[in-house]
């Protein structure tokens, strides 16, 4: 590899480059570069500042992946570097095919010969795919997910001796995955931190993990980067080279960088003096142990040279380019570290600093209020977002009783923008979203949206390869590609049941462990003995040579085939199509899909490397509102965003503030400003005065982030729901009693009064109330009182609302008779028209006319 400023030596398969000044290169800034018309200056500047390290600040929707793409094409473009001279480094597969997608639109294909752009972990494995002997692997080592190394961590435990319920394997595996994100190895972990796990032993077993995935030949995610790091260390030969190799370093979401994300990029990032490696240290790595604040200067890392930076032997700086927003840095909890983007300047003396402002998704008001908000931290660079589009929508905040009215009206809200947008059109439900700061405050809405029959989709959700039987046939293609993979092995060594039970699976490992070699190494050694009896044995030998047999197949068959055949063979496909289960169907069809996705790569290891790198969640192609949480939207926009559980406690959340002080508090901060800034044109909040959680009702008080947002850009609206929990908001048209037969305006309220069931003072003939949330409560401990107003239940039936469970409605009959009859025609919100073929009490068994036979209660059903 020729280094940088040099001539290269003569090579006539290789063109030389356009030298800079030359005919070539004026005759190409001579035609224009059209994908720069378009930028505003600061984009501009920040895609021609080419020299030295940069970093850009970029704001939400402010364009920061057109800055990024078009840097690469404009280096492209103006002959500055070869395609396999740039290393482009994204954090999602999703983010690295969309770059190379626009970068091939501005300057064609030439884009497909950028080996270097990907993710950090993909381009991790691709360095130590070439020099795996160096750090103790082989070329085709296995990458191991989070199942798999739970499952090693509990035969670690096994044999130490250690109780897995009093020290469970999924603790061990968080305290090493955090260890490996802040570039430590065994002999760097504290003994502070070694002590913090099984009575001292944390270290100890650190090393044995490390040592079994060394026998295993596999490694896990943080080893991907951690023993890259270990490789540039120790071997300063080829460190150099892709130092030499790489002209341009460009990096995404900077400020969501861990400790060995930044230590693997400054390794690459500055040309170090031969022999100077081991003075290549981080002086100030992020640590916990400082006050707590973003922004401090934290110690130095255990183990790291006490040198500090003016002492580090002279580096001459790489053309590095970091893209990033400290106001967007919420992945703390998972080991990112907003003091990497803090001190860039510092990491990178003379760095350009260029801030990218001006927004291009959201209304006036909307960032205004983000921009008020996040200015209360302290920790940042500093920005403040602007637009040049209208002010739009002020950001409404709206009070509820409890978190069922606040489903109930934030339901009844997506209802209404359905309807009417403001613009005089309906509001694509895929353009709604609502953002929660924990996941259990998800239910109510999707009970809410099951009652209302409105379309919804939970981001996040269980993943396809995820699933059992997806995971049984993934591990039965790994021991095909690696016979030493024993975690795998294991899963499927009596899937289906052959008479391999625990205790011959604890003589393998037994055996494994004493002779130091794989699983299957050593059932191939034990069949031709007589420690297993001869059931097991023979068992045993006729899957050792069923997967022999599959390996020979494997450089002749097509993968698929093969895929298939192994699942065949094995009996797998067969088990599930003998089971009677309600799922079997469904597990079949998996195997099925999952066959059908491995059309896309060329061979069985290019697959199971996607699968180890990629588990992208499914996304349904129908319309419906989007239900994640906050964590989960970052990257995404819609037109109106939803903002439920403004609450002390609960936002921000008190397990975080309790955990970081300060630190936790203005990551929060930063959660809000990244949720506020995901709409486009409308922003509603809400926060209840009393919510179940853990089965326990608490009464809350308004989060301190409401009080923080600038009073000239919101609205502080009353709830749709029936109450304003606060009293102090102003008069309420809930003041009398007499309101609702006038006011009252949802859907459903509506049908009920044409069908004649209540009066216009919202009770029947009988005095029975309307449908409320304490009437469907039971009178028990723990639930809230009577709202103020709110007429009592004691002593008459109450009326309960419908419950519903993992969808399906499930109503007690009244013993009503149904004002219904059978033929009628009939119209339900969720299944359409249909007829009615039974009736039994209030419970309709209608025939849909798309969605079949169901059974429904009658108020939920119309005539047509």
């Amino acid at each position: 590899m020729t280094e940088p400023g040099k001539a290269p030596r003569e090579d006539p398969h290789v063109p030389p480059r356009p030298q800079p000044g030359g005919i070539a290169a004026r005759a190409r800034a001579a035609a224009g570069a059209p994908y720069l018309a378009d930028l505003n200056p600061e984009q501009r500047l920040a895609v021609e500042t080419l020299q030295g390290p940069v970093l850009v600040l970029a704001g939400a929707g402010t364009g920061k992946t057109r800055v990024l793409t078009t840097r690469v094409a404009h280096i492209l473009a103006t002959g500055r570097a070869r395609p396999g001279e740039i290393l482009a480094v994204t954090f999602t597969n999703k983010a690295a095919r969309e770059m190379k997608q626009r970068v091939g639109s501005m300057v064609g294909q030439v884009v497909e010969g950028m080996p270097w752009l990907g993710t950090f972990h993909s381009i991790g494995v691709k360095i130590l795919r070439r020099h795996a002997e160096l750090v103790g692997l082989k070329p085709d080592f296995t990458i191991l997910d989070q199942d798999d190394q739970i499952r090693l961590m509990k035969q670690l435990l096994g044999a130490e001796n250690i109780d897995e319920k009093r020290w469970p394997a999924r603790v061990l595996a968080g305290l090493i995955d955090s260890w490996k994100n802040r570039g430590l190895t065994c002999e760097q972990v504290p003994a502070g931190e070694a002590a913090s796990f099984a009575a001292g032993r944390g270290k100890k077993l650190y090393a044995a993990y490390q040592d079994r995935l060394k026998v295993l030949n596999a490694a896990d995610f943080g080893d991907l980067l951690l023993e890259c790091i270990r490789l540039f260390r120790e071997q300063s030969e080829v460190l150099r080279r892709y130092q030499a190799r790489f002209g341009y370093i460009l990096v995404d979401e900077y400020q969501d960088t861990n400790v060995a994300q930044y230590l693997w990029l400054r390794l690459l990032g500055q040309s170090i003096p031969p022999g100077s490696l081991p003075g290549l240290t981080r002086q100030s790595i992020p640590s916990h142990e400082g006050d707590g604040s973003p922004g401090h200067a934290p110690s130095a890392r255990p183990g790291e040279d006490e040198r500090s930076e003016t002492q580090a032997p002279a580096r001459t700086l790489k053309n590095i380019c970091c893209v990033g927003d400290d106001d967007q840095s919420i992945y703390g909890w998972r080991g990112a570290e907003v003091d990497n983007i803090l001190r860039f300047e510092h990491d990178f003396p003379g760095a350009t600093i260029i801030r990218l402002e001006r927004n291009y998704r959201s209304t006036g008001h909307i960032l205004a209020a983000a921009s008020h908000l996040i200015a209360h931290n302290q920790g940042r660079l500093g920005k403040t977002l602007r637009t040049e589009d209208a002010p739009g929508e002020k950001v409404k905040v709206t009070s509820c009783w409890d978190s069922e009215e606040e489903a109930r009206a934030i339901g009844e809200e997506i209802e209404q923008l359905q309807r009417d947008d403001g613009r005089g059109n309906p509001h694509p439900l895929d353009e709604i979203a609502i953002l929660v700061r924990a996941s259990f405050q998800m239910r109510e809405f999707e009970d809410r949206f099951v009652t209302l029959g409105l379309p919804y989709r939970v981001i996040g959700g269980p993943r396809f390869y995820e699933r059992q039987e997806v995971r049984d046939a993934l591990a039965y293609l790994r021991v095909v590609h690696s016979a030493a993979d024993d975690l795998a092995f294991e899963r499927i060594i009596n899937v289906p049941r052959r008479g391999l039970g625990d205790a011959t699976v604890q003589l393998l490992h037994d055996h494994a462990r004493r002779r130091r070699v794989p699983l299957t190494a050593a059932a191939q050694a034990m069949i031709e003995t007589d420690e297993l009896k001869p059931k097991p044995r023979g068992a045993l030998r006729d899957l050792l040579a069923a997967f022999e047999r599959w390996r020979t197949q494997k450089d002749t068959l097509p993968h698929m085939r093969l895929a298939e055949t192994v699942l065949d063979e094995s009996g797998y496909t067969e088990m599930w199509q003998k089971d009677r289960s309600a799922d079997a169907a469904g597990r079949l069809e998996n195997l099925k899909e999952l066959i059908r996705s491995m059309e896309e790569f060329e061979s069985l290891a290019g697959f199971l490397e996607h699968i180890a790198l990629v588990m992208d969640a499914d996304k349904s192609e129908d319309e419906a509102v989007s239900i994640m949480t906050l964590h989960s939207a970052k990257g995404l926009e819609f037109d109106t965003v939803f903002l439920p559980g403004w609450e002390e406690g609960l936002f921000p959340h008190q397990r975080t503030l309790d955990d970081q002080g300060r630190a936790g508090l203005e990551e929060e901060r930063r959660l809000a400003h990244v949720g506020i800034t995901r709409a486009r044109r409308r922003v509603n909040i809400y926060f209840a005065a009393n919510r179940r959680m853990h089965g326990l009702w608490s009464s809350n008080i308004p989060s301190r982030f409401l009080d923080e947002l600038p009073e000239a850009d919101v609205e502080v609206a009353e709830s749709r729901g029936g109450f304003a929990a606060y009293g102090n908001t102003g008069a309420s048209r809930f003041d009398e009693m007499t309101h609702f037969g006038s006011s009252y305006g949802t859907p459903g309220w509506q049908r009920a009064r044409a069908r004649g069931r209540f009066g216009d003072d919202g009770f029947n003939d009988d005095g029975e109330g309307y449908s409320t949330r304490a009437e469907a409560m039971d009178d028990v401990a723990g639930s809230p009182p009577p709202r103020a107003g709110e007429r009592s239940t004691r002593g008459r039936p109450r009326r309960r609302l419908p419950l519903t469970i993992e969808g399906e409605l499930v109503a007690k009959s009244t013993g009503t008779v149904s004002e219904f009859t059978i033929g009628d025609r009939v119209f339900h919100q969720k299944f359409g028209n249909g007829n009615v073929t039974a009736i039994d009490g209030n419970k309709l068994t209608i025939q849909f006319d798309k969605a079949g036979e169901k059974r429904v209660v009658d108020s939920f059903v119309e005539r047509v």
